[in-house]
């Protein structure tokens, strides 16, 4: 009699093949040969009946029917992973590791607060958080929970809204002193305003003049893609500078930042959003940390 085998263990490591890019980084994640994992995708592939993996020497290429099988390879796995943390959750805690996304200023200056209280009351989940201040891709990259500040652009992820993050411009108090507290819209133009690159939403800062909002182009000598070093420079008294009120929230509190034009200056709540694989949303670990976000955000 032919020995059976079964097909879950096989879509579990055509996953990985896919996620990680080589049969080599397959075998070494699960400690096989590269030659034992493409036996393993090959045996798949003969049990489908169709190819799934062009195999070249620098590369592997999903084929028109591995674009499609890789889809229900995913939902299948994360079924039985969600049906397998049910079961596990109803008699114990929430347990698993998630993966999480987010960018530098929220990371720093609000998961880092939050975090110690979520593994206390969750020992058994392990976050694996990676911080970025550019786009990823959630899908491709497998990221559980993605968490953005501001618009989002159409996307097959589940939105949650977690919060709103409204815009503070700030000096310091020694920047201040020498160059004067501007008092309307114009006063900008001779000011040193430090501006984040790479989100050209940014470049201008709405104001209210005579009850209309205008958008203000500043200009500085300090461009950064860090909100974190804005932050840090404005402190140091090289300029003003718009933030969230996440980011500086404890600076304004100490008197070491001082908000100017806050009777004109249009705050533009913004919401803070998790975005949530579609597979992953009914798992109990994520639930958990989702509902956690809600109430800490």
């Amino acid at each position: 009699m032919n020995k059976v085998v079964h097909p879950l263990p096989d879509l579990a490591v055509f996953v990985r093949t896919v996620d990680l890019g080589s049969f080599a980084a397959v075998g070494s994640e699960l400690e096989l040969t590269a030659s034992g994992v493409s036996r393993i995708v090959t045996r798949l592939e003969r049990r489908l009946g169709a190819k799934l993996l062009h195999r070249t020497t620098r590369r592997l290429v999903l084929t028109q029917e591995g674009e499609t099988f890789i889809a229900h390879a995913r939902s299948i796995l994360a079924s039985i992973e969600a049906a397998e943390a049910e079961i596990t959750s109803i008699h114990g805690r929430p347990r698993g590791p998630i993966r999480v996304n987010s960018g530098t200023a929220f990371a720093r200056h609000r998961l880092a607060r939050l975090l110690p209280q979520f593994m206390d009351r969750y020992p058994e989940i392990t976050v694996d958080l990676s911080v970025s201040d550019h786009r990823i891709d959630p899908i491709t990259d497998q990221i559980d929970v993605t968490i953005r500040v501001g618009p989002l652009a159409d996307s097959d992820l589940i939105a949650v809204r977690l919060g709103e993050v409204s815009r503070i411009i700030a000096g310091s108090p020694q920047y201040l002193a020498r160059y004067g507290v501007p008092e309307q819209a114009a006063d900008l133009m001779r000011h040193n305003c430090l501006q984040l690159s790479g989100f050209s939403r940014l470049a201008q800062w709405p104001l209210v003049e005579q009850g209309k909002r205008i958008m203000v182009p500043v200009n500085g000598s300090i461009r950064s893609d860090s909100a974190d070093v804005l932050l840090d420079l404005a402190l140091a008294g090289a300029g003003l500078v718009r933030f969230g009120d996440f980011l500086g929230e404890g600076a304004v509190k100490d008197g070491k930042l001082v908000p100017v034009l806050s009777h004109c200056h249009d705050p533009d709540p913004q919401p803070i959003t998790a975005l949530i694989l579609p597979s992953r949303q009914t798992i109990p670990r994520v639930r958990a940390f989702i509902d956690f976000l809600k109430a800490g955000c």
